[in-house]
């Protein structure tokens, strides 16, 4: 399997499927990715929690643990670390057995000084120095700075500090996305954009692609749809099979612990 930095080096733009538990990242493997995201919004919400709380923590450092053992390269998303010193983020971060992070350049929803979150990623690349730091400019996603100079800005310091990648969730303008990945040395990220094929992202030199928090959204509409089906006498939507599901459960459970 190539390495996960080699996976953003392709012909088209990686295609980053983003999980919420074991189930979810299980059917992202069986349907053929070789890398899969967590997502934070998934995680904070199956915990009843708003996204963005630093409530996922705990959670997080569990599901890294369960995911280690899939045929497949994991990148956690920990929302801003968890933490504001830099030092205690790279020790949470330490003790993920993942591929990479993703680090969110905001807090409480506000943008904290660029200055502060490249001390988060320089002590994370100090102590995990293999590990693939995505940074999160969150100017365009948060409506704050939102210019390109700013979000370049941000993204060259976070270069710099030794970030191997840069996300800007939000920016979906092919113009606006074209200045970006000029301007940005490493490889950059963005959301799914509906309408664009990752071809067409791939020229306007985009090199990832998260689903974000979009499969756990349209996994709780489905499951509403079901119900509405039943109480409506409608046809009931298409599901996966319970046999199949358990199948790769049971796998799963046989996989020695990392």
């Amino acid at each position: 399997m190539p390495s996960f930095a080699a996976l953003h080096r392709k012909d088209l733009p990686l295609l980053l499927p983003n999980a919420w538990d074991v189930p979810s990242a299980l059917a992202f493997v069986a349907a053929g990715f070789e890398a899969v995201g967590t997502t934070s919004f998934g995680v904070a919400s199956s915990l009843g929690r708003p996204d963005g709380a630093r409530a996922t923590r705990e959670a997080n450092t569990a599901l890294a643990r369960d995911l280690s053992t899939l045929d497949c390269h994991v990148s956690m998303d920990v929302e801003d670390g968890y933490a504001d010193d830099p030092e205690e983020v790279a020790g949470y971060v330490a003790t993920l057995p993942v591929a990479g992070v993703n680090i969110e350049d905001s807090t409480a929803g506000r943008l904290i000084p660029p200055a502060a979150y490249a001390a988060k990623v320089a002590a994370v690349k100090r102590r995990c120095p293999g590990l693939f730091v995505n940074a999160r400019v969150d100017t365009y996603w948060l409506g704050q700075d939102a210019t390109v100079e700013s979000t370049v800005d941000r993204a060259i310091r976070y270069v710099e500090a030794g970030a191997d990648g840069v996300f800007v969730p939000g920016a979906g303008d092919p113009e606006v996305l074209r200045e970006l990945t000029g301007a940005i040395p490493v490889p950059v990220n963005v959301l799914v954009l509906p309408g664009r094929s990752l071809a067409e992202l791939a020229e306007l030199g985009v090199r990832r692609v998260s689903t974000g928090s979009l499969p756990y959204r349209a996994a709780m509409h489905a499951a509403t749809e079901v119900a509405l089906a039943v109480r409506d006498g409608r046809a009931v939507p298409d599901a996966a099979p319970y046999a199949e599901l358990q199948e790769r459960l049971v796998d799963y459970a046989a996989r020695p612990a990392h």
